[in-house]
């Protein structure tokens, strides 16, 4: 496994980490209600996390997207396990949106209002999947 992120690797990895350490940092801040919310939301796509208090599952999504973005960011963190991790929270952040009705148009994949800003987290899955593919493809 290669130790150190390919020099054009760089800039997809620094963008995706940007975004993700700062929802990181910004959801430390949350309060009760605001919890509330995101939890509901998430657990209306995912019903097991309707076992966990609202707080509790807020604080480990923060920390887990300090988590990813720090990754990212480190050049010596290895691209293929940056590019999984990256993909699995992709991939959590789509199906989300594809979940959740009112995200979409009726009868549509196409976002409505309410799921623009989750649709576009397309292009973090498709990084993550570019980083995977392109380390595996050289091996």
């Amino acid at each position: 496994m290669r130790i150190f992120a390919r020099t054009h690797q760089l800039p997809p990895r620094l963008a995706a980490a940007a975004i993700i350490l700062h929802s990181g940092l910004d959801m430390t801040r949350v309060d009760d209600q605001a919890a509330a919310g995101l939890h509901g939301m998430a657990t209306g796509a995912y019903p097991f996390l309707s076992r966990m208090d609202p707080v509790t599952f807020s604080r480990l999504l923060s920390r887990a997207q300090i988590v990813l973005g720090t990754a990212l960011l480190l050049p010596f963190m290895p691209s293929l396990l940056a590019g999984a991790a990256l993909t699995g929270f992709a991939g959590g952040l789509l199906g989300l949106y594809l979940k959740t009705p009112a995200m979409r148009r009726e009868g549509s994949l196409r976002p409505s209002q309410q799921g623009i800003g989750v649709a576009k987290d397309v292009w973090l899955l498709g990084i993550g999947l570019g980083l995977v593919f392109e380390e595996l493809g050289q091996r």
